[in-house]
């Protein structure tokens, strides 16, 4: 029983692989902006909220995706996510105003992005309770990955089939790697998730954790990290060009070193999470993405340093989200992960549309950058400070 219990946990691991380099394909957005513009004659700045939407509405879904398990099973949810997904990319291709590009690839992409991503996640780390922090890092190392690779299948689409080709062959080959990836997921046994709280306490119901200050801590410190990770991650090359003044094609190289960056911070914090402290993993984290900003704020650029800030807020990012739904059972358990990390995760969206309206509204990147530099501040203070014992008293 247990040689079996080993192969389907086994077979779910690399399901989730699977679907989840599909999914983090989304993180290559930055590359089609300048294209869109064109196309739809609008403003960068407005083409780039699509992927502020998305990242809204992937965190919506995200929250209600422990439901949708509940009636249908991972495997159903994911085989829908994967369909979704890539009607809603196909969809992109066809848009010609602001309007339906927001719909396709703001909503649509977003919600099956955001129905795929959390359960799969939530569900894998389930099946490994005593490596919580090595499955949330094999898993969400492969979504990382997913932008490394999709960054040179999509320029290369672009170039060779023009913007609308590209979006319609992704669309075919996102749609096919989540619901291959779907086809090999089990749901974890009830028994294999119970657990109790690394604290000594036991398992919290998402309204017992919402009374909880440390909650509200945790849910601050990881909207911090994720507005920062994801505000840069979004319009990177736009930052390298026009605020570091470099050439197109340097600034492009942004989104390889975002998703090499992104890669490493996951397997490295998260395989590091299962050794030592995950809230002093969460706190190097948020200090290498200080330093990330306080070089863009502070010091002349030039393509190296530029590299250098952006690589280690892509590292701090990839880490937190990789480290959190462990360090959110640490605190509440694992019965009810998918719903307390669930609400936590909505940070994940409105972090980006958040950081995405103040620069519309205030013209430019900085403002966006001093709100960062503020609530990291405040965030590394609050890491220092919660500790999941205090959580459990």
């Amino acid at each position: 029983m247990q040689t079996s219990n080993n192969s389907v946990r086994y077979r779910t691991l690399a399901g989730t692989i699977i679907c989840q380099f599909g999914l983090g394909s989304v993180y290559t957005w930055s590359l089609f902006n300048a294209a869109l513009s064109h196309k739809l004659g609008a403003p960068v700045t407005k083409v780039a909220f699509t992927f502020g939407l998305l990242s809204l509405t992937l965190a919506i879904a995200s929250s209600l995706s422990s439901k949708m398990q509940e009636r249908f099973g991972v495997r159903r949810v994911a085989l829908g996510a994967g369909l979704a997904l890539g009607i809603g990319l196909f969809l992109t291709s066809m848009a010609s105003s602001l309007t339906m590009l927001y719909l396709s690839a703001g909503v649509l992409v977003g919600l099956a992005d955001g129905a795929g991503y959390l359960l799969t996640l939530s569900n894998c780390v389930k099946w490994f309770p005593e490596r919580k922090g090595m499955a949330s890092a094999f898993s969400l190392g492969a979504y990382g990955l997913g932008s490394l690779g999709f960054k040179y299948i999509n320029l290369g689409l672009m170039g060779h089939m023009g913007l609308d080709g590209a979006f319609r062959i992704w669309a075919v080959l996102a749609l096919v790697l989540v619901m291959l990836g779907a086809l090999l997921l089990s749901d974890a046994p009830r028994q294999q998730a119970a657990g109790v709280a690394k604290g000594g306490g036991r398992d919290f119901s998402l309204a017992e954790a919402l009374r909880k200050p440390q909650y509200w801590g945790l849910a601050l410190m990881f909207l911090t990290a994720c507005m920062s990770g994801l505000y840069v991650i979004g319009v990177a090359k736009d930052i390298g060009e026009r605020y570091a003044h470099l050439p197109a094609m340097v600034a492009a190289n942004s989104v390889a070193v975002i998703a090499v960056a992104n890669l490493l911070g996951r397997l490295v914090l998260g395989i590091l999470s299962d050794r030592m402290s995950r809230s002093a993993v969460i706190s190097m984290a948020l200090s290498c993405a200080l330093i990330g900003i306080l070089i863009l704020l502070y010091v002349p650029l030039n393509a190296p340093l530029f590299f250098i800030a952006v690589a280690c807020i892509a590292f701090s990012f990839g880490g937190s989200i990789t480290v959190y739904p462990a360090l959110v059972s640490d605190f509440f358990g694992l019965t009810n992960l998918a719903r307390t990390y669930g609400v936590i995760y909505l940070g994940f969206g409105f972090g980006s549309v958040v950081g995405s309206i103040i620069s519309s509204a205030f013209g430019g990147f900085l403002a966006t950058f001093y709100l960062i530099l503020a609530l990291l501040i405040v965030s590394l203070i609050c890491s220092v400070m919660v500790r999941p014992r205090a959580a459990m008293a």
